[in-house]
């Protein structure tokens, strides 16, 4: 980073990198979760909620690039070992050991929130101390959101199909 970059920062770089690489963390487990539990999963809607899964996965990968981006030119370490990852990450990975779709989309929905927390907190750090950052972290935060609705929405189609056939 140049230095006129590293002049307008106002805020603890060193700590800033070390919350910047435990969001990483999360995101390789959030990538995983999403694509590991998109290959897994069975029930009503799996073969369209599995495209959405692996969307999502994808929008995971990009977070990461874009955190990994950010830490290297705030002159840091991106984590480097995937070993790292389940210590680091406040959000946990659940292993969808039970493939049921519903299981599977609660398990998304969980790690979504506290996402979106991470997100929220970086964005509240970030705001007016780190304009790069800031940018990064509130776009990641956009996605999290539309994640959340998503599985939100998948829920309540299900829940609205299964009470349709206990009607009957």
């Amino acid at each position: 980073m140049g230095k006129k970059g590293v002049e307008i920062l106002t805020l603890n770089v060193p700590e800033l990198i070390k919350t910047l690489n435990a969001a990483l963390s999360e995101e390789w487990l959030a990538y995983y979760q999403y694509w590991i539990g998109a290959r897994v999963l069975k029930g009503p809607m799996h073969d369209d909620i599995e495209k959405e899964l692996l969307v999502h996965a994808n929008e995971e990968l990009q977070h990461a690039e874009w955190l990994v981006e950010r830490i290297i030119q705030l002159d840091g370490t991106p984590v480097l070992s995937p070993e790292e990852w389940t210590r680091l990450a406040a959000c946990k990975y659940d292993a969808p050991v039970d493939p049921n779709v519903e299981i599977i989309l609660k398990q998304n929905l969980g790690a979504e929130r506290c996402a979106i927390q991470r997100y929220e907190d970086l964005a509240k750090l970030t705001h007016d101390k780190d304009f790069i950052t800031f940018d990064i972290v509130t776009r990641i935060l956009a996605e999290e959101l539309d994640h959340e609705e998503d599985i939100e929405s998948w829920l309540e189609d299900m829940k609205v199909f299964r009470d349709k056939i206990c009607q009957c």
